[in-house]
C-alpha cells in the first residue's frame, strides 16, 4: 500500500517535471529530482529507495547522518546472496543551514551541499575534505529573494565568493541554490529564480568557477515548475512526494 501510494505520487510529480520542461523546451532527464525526506519516517525512506527515488534531501545533519547509516545497514543486509551492483545507492544531500562545527559529522555521509553560504563554512568544508582525502561538491546558497530570515549570500557579494572558494582544492562548486519566498505572488517567485540564473550565467560567462559548474538547485513542491522554466537541474520535492503518507508523529508538514 505504501509504495503503491509513493509510486502515485511520484508518476504525478514526474508528470509535472515533464509538463514544465515541454514549456521549456527541455529535456525532463536534465532535471534531478530531490526527495526531502525530513519529516518522513525511515520505513517511508526504505519504501522510495525501493520505487527507485535514490536522492534524498535532509536538512539537519544529525538527522542525515543517522538516517544514512540505518539505510547503509538496511541495504546491506539486504543485499546478502544477491548479485553486486543490484542494491539501489542513495544520494544524500544537505539542504538546510550547515554550521562549521557540523561539517565532520555530515561529510562521510553527503554527495552534495546545497547550502554553502560563507567564506568561513566553505574552508572548514575544505579542511575536513583534505583529511578524507576527498573533494566535497557544493552549491552557493543564494538569498536571491533578499528576506532577512532566510540564509544565504548577498546577491552582490556572489560573484566574489565563487571567485575565491575556486582555489580550494578539496572543495568543488557545482552551481548555485535559491529558495524562492513562501507567496502566491508568481512575479515575486520568479523575480527570484531570475535573479539566480543570471548569477549562474555571469559566473560562468566570466569562468570564475570550473567546469563542474552547471547545477541550479531551485524549486520545492509549490513553485518547482517555475523553477524548472528558469533553468533549475535540481528541484527538491516533498509534500508533493508524500500526500496521503503518514508522517513522522513529531511533525506535521513536509516543506
Amino acid at each position: 500500500m505504501l509504495k503503491r501510494k509513493l509510486s502515485e505520487n511520484f508518476k504525478r510529480v514526474e508528470q509535472r517535471i515533464e509538463d514544465a520542461c515541454h514549456r521549456a523546451g527541455r529535456k525532463s532527464s536534465s532535471i534531478t529530482l530531490v526527495a526531502v525526506t525530513k519529516t518522513v519516517s525511515l520505513d517511508v525512506v526504505r519504501a522510495l529507495l525501493e520505487t527507485g527515488t535514490v536522492h534524498l534531501g535532509e536538512n539537519r545533519v544529525q538527522e542525515l547522518a543517522k538516517r544514512a547509516a540505518m539505510i547503509n545497514e538496511w541495504l546491506d543486509r539486504r543485499a546478502r546472496g544477491t548479485p553486486a551492483g543490484t542494491r539501489p545507492k542513495p544520494h544524500w544531500h544537505m539542504i538546510g543551514h550547515l554550521q562549521r562545527n557540523k561539517v565532520k559529522s555530515v561529510l562521510p555521509w553527503i554527495d552534495l551541499i546545497h547550502s554553502l553560504d560563507s567564506l568561513r563554512l566553505a574552508e572548514e568544508i575544505d579542511a575536513q575534505s583534505a583529511k578524507l582525502d576527498r573533494v566535497t561538491p557544493a552549491l552557493l546558497q543564494v538569498n536571491a529573494s533578499g528576506e532577512r530570515a532566510k540564509s544565504g549570500i548577498a546577491v552582490a557579494a556572489v560573484t566574489h565568493l565563487a571567485e575565491q572558494l575556486n582555489t580550494l582544492k578539496h572543495l568543488e562548486i557545482r552551481g548555485l541554490m535559491t529558495m524562492a519566498p513562501l507567496t502566491d505572488d508568481e512575479t515575486v517567485i520568479r523575480h527570484t529564480f531570475e535573479r539566480t540564473r543570471e548569477l549562474f550565467d555571469e559566473i560562468v560567462g566570466e569562468r570564475l568557477c570550473g567546469p563542474a559548474f552547471r547545477e541550479l538547485s531551485m524549486g520545492m513542491t509549490n513553485d518547482f515548475e517555475l523553477a524548472i522554466e528558469h533553468g533549475a537541474t535540481y528541484v527538491r520535492i516533498g509534500s508533493a512526494l508524500f500526500e496521503g503518507v503518514e508522517l513522522s508523529p513529531h511533525t506535521s508538514t513536509i516543506d
